[in-house]
């Protein structure tokens, strides 16, 4: 995608079915308590979140057609930028003043918990690909128990696989995004923003956050 834009009014998708609200997260910790790692996937999950909406207001800096000081529903995609995220914050990839980091994410945070909700969604984030990859294994797999097995009905099983996985892995991605792999940031608080190495030695900085009621 090159410089793609998005609108979230005209986003087929909406947390319309299950519109989020600031204790959401807070609740379920406090009722499953004792079930082990669960503060760290919601953390997680809100984490996600945040770095998208930071790379989609990071990228409507750049876009030429905002005059300063003004904000817009079109989000402009800079695919120079990219996002890591742990349960302890995100590693932000690319060429960004750390300035204009700090602002971004105080921005992000405050869309996200005031309704801009497809803010949290980012058609280039891993969970697409992996949705992608897993349904072209299950579509593929189950060809030959749907179709004669001969070499040319099975290649054209599998050609229709194939399409069918992309048609529809963009969209399931998304909502897999949407309602599985992120939740809307009302928990956490940026801690720190600085310049340091991920785990392959690469340059890049990490927004660290904490969580809080």
């Amino acid at each position: 995608m090159n410089n793609a834009t998005y609108s979230g009014d005209s986003s087929p998708f909406s947390f319309d079915f299950f519109a989020p609200h600031p204790s959401q997260d807070a609740d379920l910790l406090q009722q499953l308590s004792f079930v082990p790692g669960l503060k760290e996937i919601l953390m997680l999950r809100q984490v996600h979140a945040l770095e998208h909406a930071t790379v989609w207001l990071l990228g409507e800096n750049k876009n030429p057609y905002s005059p300063p000081g003004t904000t817009t529903n079109m989000q402009l995609d800079d695919e120079l930028l990219g996002g890591l995220s742990t349960e302890q914050g995100f590693f932000l990839y690319g060429d960004v003043n750390i300035s204009d980091l700090r602002r971004a994410v105080t921005l992000a945070q405050h869309r996200l918990t005031t309704g801009e909700w497809d803010l949290a969604v980012h058609p280039r984030c891993g969970t697409n690909l992996s949705v992608a990859m897993l349904l072209m294994a299950g579509l593929a797999v189950s060809v030959p128990f749907i179709l004669p097995f001969r070499p040319v009905e099975q290649l054209i099983g599998l050609g229709l696989a194939a399409t069918a996985a992309a048609e529809i892995a963009p969209d399931l991605g998304m909502l897999t995004q949407r309602y599985i792999t992120t939740s809307i940031p009302f928990n956490l608080a940026v801690e720190n923003i600085t310049i340091t190495r991920d785990f392959w030695g690469r340059e890049s900085h990490f927004v660290r956050v904490c969580w809080e009621e």
